[in-house]
């Protein structure tokens, strides 16, 4: 088996964000996983940014997908195309040929969405798919060499999905997934405001809220931020000032999720890996992971030091491309083979 070519790509393939590395070129594409499509002709409108701006206002033929959801492929078609679209992008004009294609999938992900995975990119214009699963490419891309017999814990929080994993020896010992993660997270911001306010926001709105001033730990200082949505008992405009211990307080919820499932994994880990990652602490990565405090709250809930990987948000994409270069051990790395 050749090493990879220049043609070749590794794809984050997320919930909320699709990010492409091109061997040689490093990232060259990161876009939302959202696209636009006309719903009686099922003409692919927009993808990507230009899609995610459409979401929440587009006329009644219009629909703006987000073609995966909690981490697994939920329109195969639309998902398929998305990757066709992408792969396209990001090779622009690269020279002929099919590249060969890393894909990331959840940790717990089952047989059947592998294949959905799969089967996507190759009908996408792959020649052939390797699968790896993203703790252990998020580990990579953070730089952490996971081939030596210590142990290395990884919290990556997606769009979709929070995958934990203890991995050594080039393999996850123990792991776990759950499906809350940054949507949930904006799920639990629109409930709390309508509860709250009788507003209604749409999901930009929410993210908005949750980047600027959410956290999950107590702030010295508040913050807030005004908003506009809509009045659920006038059904008129109206704008609201929130607080970010407002947004702690709709947060708690899925936080705790999250940490408990931290706490779980933490609890099935072998005494001497345990020890190496109390030492070495615990590595998050994702989007998900720079919500604010998030890092002192699972510290504060386990006990063991948490640090943010540098760049948080490309560590599993930068992890799937580097990847690639260890296609000659297939095995050592557990990048399957399909």
């Amino acid at each position: 088996m050749g090493f990879f070519t220049a043609n070749d790509i590794g794809i984050d393939l997320g919930t909320a964000t699709v990010l492409v590395y091109v061997k040689g070129k490093g990232i060259v594409l990161k876009e939302p996983s959202v696209v636009a499509i006309e719903k009686m002709s099922n003409k692919i409108l927009a993808v990507g940014e230009d899609a995610k701006s459409m979401i929440g206002r587009t006329p009644g033929n219009i629909v703006a997908k987000r073609p995966l959801r909690e981490g697994v492929i939920s329109d195969y078609d639309v998902t398929e195309k998305m990757l066709s679209h992408f792969i396209k992008k990001a090779y622009n004009k690269r020279g002929w040929g099919k590249p060969r294609v890393v894909v990331c999938i959840p940790c717990e992900a089952t047989e059947v969405e592998k294949r959905a995975v799969k089967d996507a990119a190759l009908n996408a214009g792959a020649r052939k798919v390797y699968l790896i699963e993203e703790p252990i490419a998020a580990a990579i891309g953070a730089g952490l060499d996971i081939s030596k017999p210590s142990g290395t814990m990884v919290v990556d929080i997606g769009g979709g999905t929070t995958d934990v994993a203890v991995i050594s020896l080039g393999g996850m010992v123990v792991r776990s997934s759950v499906k809350v993660a940054g949507d949930k997270f904006d799920e639990a911001i629109i409930r709390y405001i309508r509860k709250k306010y009788k507003l209604m926001i749409g999901e930009r709105t929410a993210e908005e809220l949750k980047i600027n001033i959410g956290c999950a730990f107590k702030r010295e200082e508040d913050v807030s931020m005004e908003i506009r949505g809509r009045d659920l008992i006038s059904g008129l405009p109206k704008n609201i000032v929130v607080s970010s211990e407002e947004i702690r307080e709709a947060l708690a919820e899925p936080v705790h999720e999250i940490a408990e499932c931290v706490h779980s994994v933490l609890e099935k880990t072998p005494p001497e890996l345990a020890a190496d990652i109390s030492d070495k602490g615990i590595l998050m990565t994702g989007g998900g992971s720079l919500l604010w405090g998030l890092d002192k709250f699972i510290e504060d809930r386990t006990n063991v030091p948490v640090k943010v990987a540098e760049d948080a948000v490309s560590c599993v994409a930068l992890g799937t491309g580097k990847a690639l270069d260890f296609i000659e051990k297939l095995e050592e790395v557990k990048i399957s083979n399909y």
